[in-house]
């Protein structure tokens, strides 16, 4: 019997047949992995044809637990032998939180707003809760400390602070951050907000239908839909490409090309029904000028339109980031590079992702109105698991920030608890020397609400790179941040940095700051939201005063 009280499936043989149905094989997995895979697991290896389906109808789709079996030997278990070859025996593999779903790792407000770079929240609740085990061998915080996050980013450590009961502060040079942030934190009047954005919703779609032809759209989505059905069958297209009898660089070009030729007149068509309702873009960034369609700009203008006559702020807050996430799934560009702009794309393409015709969204009507029912969902599900602490939210900069004063004029109450106890611990993901630039990954939303950018006091951003200089700059920036925090944490405080430190710049870092690293924890990242096909770790740096 395995730990869940299920009888093991030791072998393929343990089954009448080698033809299995979904939940028969995600049992078997889950004994061979030693991990929980569900049946919708299975489901998306035979609808992204990484294996066969077998007996035709949906009620009775059976697979082959021998292709699956040779599925997870060459993908997951080469995969960990080569991770451990590269990056050493001594990594946490229970850190990896590799049994975990994509619905568990961005549950509730942790999927509010794409940001690149986060941790998963069930990392920090690792270290911020109460539990034990062979690793973390002491409790670091208990109910009514405060924690503080001195690189904030989305809110995590925050989030998760008080779904346990910590008081917390996040600070970030950020301003666009620190609004994510408060989104997701602060106290919402749900009635009032679903009232505002449900009638906001409405004006958009009126105002779209208005200006423009939806009948364009409908017609294009048909005639690429007929195209892929002939010459990029699924799943038969795909098996090919896997077998190598289709050259996909050369047959996706030619077809490409054919289905532009034969739509060449009808694409020309593409226009406006009403311009009178359009408004005036000689003003425009060149971020929104290159990189959305007319119809998205002209949409995500009137939405704002819509927010500037709400009166409440936190009300403007939500709707702000619910604009922001629609406008960024919603930019020119191919679905492969969504995540990584690299040029702009207005029509019909070849998509190497979905591995077939694909076209940029031409409105943002779809996204808006999942994102407005997505984000009030999420917000009342943060509201039943948190707790009733205190936080502070600081648009700053960690280095000379002085965090009393600012808690001070935020939030009295914690103010209180921080003359009596000062702060607890910290626990940070600083950004990685030369990796992302955090203002530019949301460009967008700075320009679309006219928010001031303040990318040169960024520590290692990417364009700095990752040169002897840029290292140096990271030490010294990073340095002066504990150094400034130190003054506000307990003489026996503790520090958690998560930290991908490939150039050997932490002991440095604790040096100068005068910490000492007390231990490492050595993780596997194997739940990124940005794909990368390298192996790669991070160490959880566990520090404390000298």
């Amino acid at each position: 019997m395995n730990n869940k009280g299920v009888t093991k499936i030791s072998t393929i043989n343990d089954f009448d047949t080698n033809l299995v149905s979904f939940f028969e094989a995600s049992r078997w997995a889950s004994d061979y992995l030693d991990r929980k895979i569900s049946p919708s697991q299975i489901g998306y290896l035979v609808q992204y044809a990484r294996i066969k389906k077998y007996n035709g109808t949906s009620e009775n789709t059976k697979v082959s637990l021998e292709e699956l079996k040779n599925y997870y030997d060459s993908k997951i278990i080469s995969k960990q032998d080569k991770w451990k070859k590269k990056l050493g025996n001594d990594l946490n593999w229970a850190l990896s939180f590799d049994d975990l779903r994509e619905y568990e790792r961005t549950k509730h407000v942790h999927r509010l707003h794409p940001y690149k770079g986060k941790f998963i929240p069930q990392l920090v609740e690792y270290f911020l809760d109460n539990h034990i085990d062979i690793y973390k061998t002491e409790i670091f915080f208990k109910t009514g400390d405060v924690v503080l996050d001195p690189f904030m980013g989305s809110g995590t450590t925050l989030i998760q602070a008080s779904e346990l009961g910590l008081n917390s502060i996040g600070i970030d040079i950020s301003e666009f951050n620190c609004l994510i942030s408060k989104v997701k934190i602060e106290e919402q009047d749900i009635p009032n907000l679903k009232q505002n954005v449900d009638a906001s919703l409405l004006k958009t779609k009126k105002f779209s239908k208005k200006t423009f032809d939806d009948s364009f759209d409908k017609e294009l989505k048909d005639r690429i839909s007929n195209f892929n059905k002939k010459y990029f069958p699924n799943p038969q297209y795909k098996h090919d490409l896997s077998a190598g009898r289709i050259n996909e660089k050369e047959y996706s070009k030619e077809k490409a090309n054919q289905f532009l030729s034969e739509n060449e007149e009808f694409l020309r068509n593409n226009g406006t029904l009403d311009k009178k309702n359009l408004f005036k873009e000689d003003d425009l960034s060149s971020f929104l000028t290159k990189w959305f369609s007319k119809r998205i700009k002209q949409e995500l203008f009137y939405y704002l339109k819509v927010i500037e006559e709400i009166q409440d702020e936190k009300t403007k807050n939500v709707m702000r980031i619910i604009l922001s996430r629609t406008a960024r799934s919603c930019r020119a560009t191919t679905h492969s590079d969504l995540a990584t702009l690299k040029k702009p794309q207005f029509g019909p393409y070849y998509c190497r992702k979905h591995k077939k015709i694909c076209i940029p969204v031409n409105t943002i009507i779809k996204h808006l109105e999942k994102n407005t029912y997505d984000t009030i969902d999420r917000l009342v599900e943060y509201s039943k698991l948190k707790k009733n602490t205190n936080h502070a939210i600081i648009h700053g900069d960690s280095r000379i920030v002085d965090i009393f004063d600012e808690v001070k004029s935020k939030n009295l109450d914690l103010y209180n608890i921080l003359k009596n106890s000062k702060i607890a611990g910290v626990f940070t993901s600083p950004p990685y020397v030369g990796q992302i630039d955090y203002h530019e990954q949301h460009a967008y939303a700075y320009e679309l609400f006219e928010i001031s950018r303040k990318d040169e006091e960024e520590i290692g951003p990417l364009f700095k790179g990752q040169g002897n200089n840029a290292r140096e700059e990271y030490i010294e920036g990073i340095s002066k941040v504990l150094q400034n925090i130190s003054r506000f944490v307990k003489d026996d405080g503790n520090f958690f940095m998560v930290a991908n430190d490939k150039y050997n710049l932490y002991p440095e870092i604790a040096k100068k700051s005068k910490l000492k690293i007390v231990n490492r924890f050595k993780r596997p990242v194997l739940n990124r939201t940005e794909k990368s096909r390298h192996p790669y770790a991070e160490i959880i740096f566990h520090m404390t005063k000298l």
